[in-house]
Formats: C-alpha cells, sequence, structure tokens
C-alpha cells in the first residue's frame, strides 16, 4: 500500500505573515510537525512507500525531512503550479497513483487520532473506502459525504440542491483507492487538467469516480475519533486545545 500526501499549498486562510508563511505540514502540536506525525503512525500500520506532493516553500518539508533522517525517504514530487486547485497536486503524482497497489490519497494539513489510519487501511487487503464523521458541525466548510441505503452518492460542501439522501456527514481528508479506482481517478484528474478545470479541488475528480458507479466504495464510521483539518487560525486552537490532548494516551509519540 501506498500514501500520497499532499502538501503543496499555501495556507492562505490561515492568515500568517508573508515573512512567516509555511507549508501547513510544518505546523507544530506537541513539538511535532504534522508531517513527523503523519510519518510515525503510517509506519505504525506497516505503510512506508509515501510520496510527498510538494508545492510552496518545499525546501523547508525537505529540510524537516533531512532533520528527522527518515528512512525510507519518502519521494518527493514538486508541484510548480501549487497557486492552482489540488486537482494540479494530484495530477503531478498520477505516476503514483497508476503504479499499482492500494494507494492512500491524504491531505497533510490534518492532526488526527491513530484509530482514523487504523479504519483506512484495514481489511479487506483491497478495498476503496471513504470516512465519515457523524458528529460534525454544519456550515459551507465542511465536505459532506451524503449515502443513500448505505451508498456513497455525493462528496461537496455544497451537495447538489434536491439530492435525495439518508444519511450525511463529514468527509475526512483521507481517501483509499484499489488499483483499478486508482488508475481511473488518475484518468479523471488528467481530464481535469486537460478541460481548464486544474484550480478545482480534487475532490470533485473523487466525486466524479463515485458517481461513476463502477467502482465500490465502503464506508467507515469514525465519529468520536479526534480529528481537525487545519485551514483557519481558530482551528489551530481547537487543534492546541481540544484534539491535541485527547491524542497524547493514544499516539504515545507526543
Amino acid at each position: 500500500m501506498r500514501s500520497i500526501i499532499l502538501t503543496a499549498g499555501r495556507g492562505l486562510r490561515l492568515q500568517q505573515p508573508e515573512d512567516q508563511q509555511i507549508p501547513k505540514c510544518l505546523l507544530q502540536f506537541g513539538g511535532m510537525s504534522l508531517l513527523e506525525r503523519h510519518l510515525r503512525l503510517l509506519k505504525n500500520v506497516g505503510i512506508d512507500d509515501i510520496v510527498l506532493a510538494l508545492g510552496f516553500r518545499h525546501e523547508l518539508i525537505e529540510a524537516e525531512l533531512q532533520r528527522l533522517s527518515w528512512q525510507p525517504r519518502p519521494e518527493i514530487v514538486l508541484n510548480p503550479h501549487f497557486d492552482l486547485g489540488s486537482v494540479f497536486t494530484v495530477h503531478t503524482v498520477t505516476d503514483a497513483l497508476i503504479r499499482g497497489g492500494d494507494v492512500l490519497l491524504m491531505d497533510s494539513d490534518v492532526l488526527y487520532d491513530e484509530r482514523i489510519l487504523g479504519a483506512l487501511v484495514s481489511d479487506p487487503p483491497s478495498a476503496n473506502r471513504l470516512l465519515i464523521d457523524y458528529d460534525f458541525e454544519a456550515g459551507d466548510e465542511p465536505v459532506k459525504l451524503c449515502l443513500r441505503d448505505g451508498v456513497p452518492i455525493e462528496l461537496r460542501k455544497q451537495p447538489v440542491a434536491g439530492l435525495q439522501y439518508d444519511t450525511v456527514g463529514e468527509s475526512v481528508g483521507f481517501f483509499r483507492f484499489d488499483q483499478s479506482s486508482a488508475r481511473r481517478l488518475a484518468a479523471i484528474v488528467n481530464h481535469y487538467v486537460d478541460s481548464n478545470r486544474a484550480h478545482l479541488p480534487h475532490e470533485e475528480a473523487v466525486r466524479d469516480l463515485l458517481q461513476e458507479g463502477h467502482h465500490l466504495f465502503d464506508v467507515s464510521d469514525i465519529t468520536g475519533c479526534p480529528w481537525i483539518e487545519i485551514d483557519f487560525p481558530e482551528d489551530m486552537m481547537r487543534a492546541t486545545h481540544e484534539v491535541l490532548p485527547q491524542l497524547q494516551p493514544l499516539l504515545g509519540i507526543v
């Protein structure tokens, strides 16, 4: 199994002073960067085939890897157009998507409980999987995952008006694809780029894959597992004061 971690963007909504902006994966919680947490948790579940999609100030991330002396060293792929949407970042790592085997596609700006990763990588040995949190705050920001009879049918911040579904929760920014689905996602992403839609979030391409209906997806419920995606200054506060204290006894690495 391979993990692709998307960490190319600038994180402008954090409102950092321009001369102090750093990639969000280098934000520190409990004396450890988000990147180091990702690497440690992935190693804990037996994944050391890791691809980092970098862009903004990539040299800082490479310096962090050097400081950690992490082995095996993750593969680095640079997105020269990191100011575009995350679709283009996924486009830069399509080789890793089509290389074979199951693939985890992960946002880097998430502080999360180890059980969330466990749910993503658990048996069966080859699967498509989404994660859902039913305990979420409604609003424009969360990416909603809508289910009908247990089948995922929508993945958007704003579901299509009039859509009929019986369950909705927030999608965690982690996805698992089997070999066939990963290759199909790569083709969808490439079509986005070719049709001048590289500015869109990569969740739109995953949504297209869901709605094609040719690839079955499991949905794992991670409600109750602490996690937070860090987009805004208030997320930094919540991560530090609410989420991190719940992780410490679970991770054993803080």
